[in-house]
């Protein structure tokens, strides 16, 4: 089946996204506690509090009051380290460079379809919107706050491809997390579990290299 759409997951996909790098840069060798700059970043962002910003379900100052609390780390500490990582977000110069090379096929009349679905916290979003042209790149997409949803919920992957009238089939979803890539495939998608951004051409389809 030939790809008419390919979708993009942003963090670890088309931005880098290092969360013990964030830790580390923010509280150098003072971990809270914790045995690794892994770990605590673990504790920050892979917890339900995190999951639920990402869903826009909490603000920003909520989720960095209700993180500090359980991390008994100090809230305007909490505060600064979440706060600027939108701006922080540098884009993986090999993805932009194959989002300019799609792009162009697209224009010279080839259908390839470029989208986005990302989890994505709404303070961010707005960030990237703002700071990236690159990103007019892409047709449209979804950032989970502004929906409600995040994946690997199925409603999130529905909604994209009703909004974009997209065939499962035909249409290649992107991901460094596996079980966002699952959920994708259980829809009919075909899937790519990206492992390395750097590899990301050569993992890609033939007709898309």
């Amino acid at each position: 089946m030939k790809i008419l759409a390919v979708v993009f997951d942003f963090g670890g996909v088309v931005f880098d996204w290092h969360p013990a790098a964030i830790v580390r840069s923010h509280f150098g060798g003072d971990l809270q506690g914790f045995e690794s700059p892994e770990a605590l970043g673990r504790a920050i962002f892979s917890h339900a509090d995190w999951h639920a910003f990402d869903r826009g379900e909490l603000s920003l100052d909520e989720v960095a009051s209700q993180t500090a609390q359980r991390l008994a780390i100090g809230r305007e500490q909490m505060h600064a380290l979440m706060a600027p990582i939108g701006a922080q977000l540098q884009p993986i110069a090999t993805t932009v460079q194959l989002l300019g090379d799609l792009q162009a096929r697209r224009k010279a009349g080839e259908v390839v379809r470029l989208l986005f679905l990302s989890n994505m916290p709404a303070p961010f979003a707005r960030t990237l919107e703002q700071r990236h042209a690159f990103l007019d790149r892409f047709e449209g997409g979804i950032f989970s706050a502004d929906v409600l949803l995040a994946k690997p919920q199925p409603e999130i992957y529905e909604l994209l491809a009703r909004r974009y009238q997209l065939e499962a089939a035909s249409t290649l979803f992107i991901d460094d997390q596996g079980p966002n890539v699952q959920a994708a495939a259980a829809l009919g998608w075909q899937t790519l579990h990206l492992t390395d951004p750097a590899q990301l051409r050569q993992q890609l389809p033939e007709q898309l290299r």
